[in-house]
């Protein structure tokens, strides 16, 4: 099975009347739905619909990602997505509160399985992988949350009825919650649904300990503890430590295999939001928003927001910064390094890269638009809002250079440059293995850098690496806005604090507990 049916969505009422049963039979309460292994897993359904919103990775967890980082620039007339790639948002965004309001939705649909589904009487390892997805997805939540917020209230529970004001929580404790549920889900999670029994068995897409061990990893090194985020790498990589690892991920020989639809879920992706064509599942209604139905799709917009000038949305353009860095080194053959066109379309009559979804170059020589995630250059590039390309959340070559990145802070510059370097040679890059061994922390740190602005381009990541590394704190010996003023003139605007998205205005108004950030000023 391809694909998880994301079409459940659970609407929790509280009781009746004493003298009149109001009790609708076509939408269950809690009192009648939670009993069978259906309910269950149906509820596990509702949970990874929360992942195919427009506040999720529907659309804007990358257009707000991509759009913040140094190789992203606003080519849009809807102030909402420039004014974010201008650091410049306001508190009323509606891009922005869909982003808080469906992650929020996520966190309750896993707070209500982790209510009801432990206390259910069905088949106990059912219930231990159920319970596991809910908190991996928590987890994914959260971790959105802290990295483009800041710091945001915990919703660990279900709300009490009388008290839905959530304080905002400490960056600690925030922290704590997502290691905790990403440690929780590793043990609870099968590596693989194959070999399974139950309801579950052999659906592609849902949660794995691969994926919680990853985010677990990646959680530890946000925090830059470097030795836990080690270990939990080494569990996924082989060879790695002295663990025994898992075994089961490794780089696909094409790049481009990780952002088209004929090789989803394929050896390199640890978790991936499963998206359908229409043409597979139907539905006539965009999954934008809100409660699903039966009309709904299951498709990206990411595609068409991110299309070619004339050929989609063009809300966002590489830099000519990002397009100058995969030019900086040639391959072992003398080519250009081939994700450069992969990433970005631009125009290489050398590369044989002159058409745009198969017309002849419409463009100046010189413009460049983005392909990743795009339908560009594959044989189903039609021009439609509606997407199928799954968004790929964890790659195992992100796993590889965090890897490296940890082995840096710990000293083992050996070691993070062999690991670095795997990724170098899928793209056929020269073998700098010894060159790199010799580098200083500062200067290996730096060739990090720019192997994941190559490798993870329009992939949501640079803005979180940037803010992790203390690129915007003018306190750290790493503080880089000047720079990155340079590469984008939208850092231009840039004040302290704007790298974050800011608290939706409507939640400060309506929770009294709820601190804004430094966005919000």
């Amino acid at each position: 099975m391809k694909k998880l049916i994301f079409l459940i969505a659970l609407m929790m009422f509280v009781g009746c009347n004493d003298q009149l049963d109001l009790t609708n039979p076509n939408e269950p309460t809690a009192d009648t739905f939670w009993e069978t292994e259906s309910d269950a897993v149906r509820a596990s359904h509702a949970m990874y619909n929360g992942l195919i919103m427009d506040g999720t990775y529907m659309r804007m967890i990358p257009a707000l990602t991509d759009g913040r980082s140094d190789g992203f620039k606003a080519d849009t007339p809807w102030p909402d997505l420039w004014q974010v790639a201008a650091f410049n948002v306001p508190a009323t965004s509606g891009p922005v509160e869909w982003v808080w309001r469906e992650h929020y939705v996520l966190i309750y649909r896993a707070n209500q399985i982790l209510e009801y589904v432990p206390e259910m009487e069905i088949d106990e390892a059912l219930k231990e992988r159920i319970v596991g997805q809910a908190h991996f997805l928590r987890g994914l939540a959260y971790f959105n949350l802290a990295n483009n917020f800041h710091r945001v209230p915990i919703s660990d529970a279900l709300p009490d009825p009388d008290e839905f004001n959530e304080p905002t929580a400490s960056e600690e404790d925030l922290w704590q919650q997502i290691i905790d549920d990403f440690s929780d889900a590793k043990d609870r999670l099968p590596v693989s649904y194959e070999n399974i029994d139950g309801p579950d068995q052999g659906q592609v897409g849902r949660a794995t300990a691969g994926a919680a061990t990853g985010m677990l990893g990646k959680a530890y090194l946000y925090r830059e503890q470097w030795q836990n985020a080690a270990s939990e790498f080494e569990l996924l990589i082989p060879g790695a430590g002295e663990s025994s690892p898992m075994e089961v991920y490794d780089l696909v020989d094409n790049f481009r295999h990780n952002f088209n639809i004929d090789n989803e879920n394929n050896v390199e992706s640890l978790f991936e939001v499963q998206f359908a064509d229409p043409d597979q599942v139907g539905g006539s209604e965009m999954n934008y928003c809100c409660e699903p139905n039966s009309n709904w799709m299951q498709v990206s917009s990411q595609s068409y927001t991110y299309a070619a000038e004339g050929y989609g949305y063009s809300d966002f353009l590489p830099t000519q910064w990002l397009y100058d860095e995969f030019n900086e080194e040639q391959t072992v053959s003398g080519n250009k390094d081939p994700r450069l066109l992969d990433t970005i379309v631009s125009y290489e009559p050398g590369e044989n890269s002159t058409t745009v979804y198969g017309d002849p170059w419409p463009y100046g020589q010189d413009e460049i638009y983005p392909r990743k995630y795009t339908h560009e250059g594959l044989p189903y590039a039609e021009l439609r809002e509606q997407s199928g390309i799954n968004y790929r959340v964890l790659r195992y070559a992100d796993i590889l250079l965090m890897y490296a990145e940890a082995q840096n802070e710990l000293d083992d510059r050996a070691t993070a440059a062999q690991y670095m370097q795997q990724v170098r040679d899928r793209a056929n890059l020269p073998d700098r293995t010894a060159e790199f061994t010799g580098f200083t922390r500062d200067e290996m740190r730096e060739q990090i850098a720019h192997e994941r602005a190559l490798e993870f381009a329009i992939e949501g990541q640079r803005i979180h690496d940037m803010i992790r590394w203390g690129w915007f704190d003018e306190s750290s010996p790493r503080y880089k806005v000047p720079e990155l003023q340079q590469r984008d003139a939208e850092f231009n605007s840039w004040d302290t604090g704007d790298e974050y998205l800011p608290i939706p205005q409507r939640e400060l108004d309506v929770n009294p507990n709820l601190e804004p950030n430094p966005a919000n000023d």
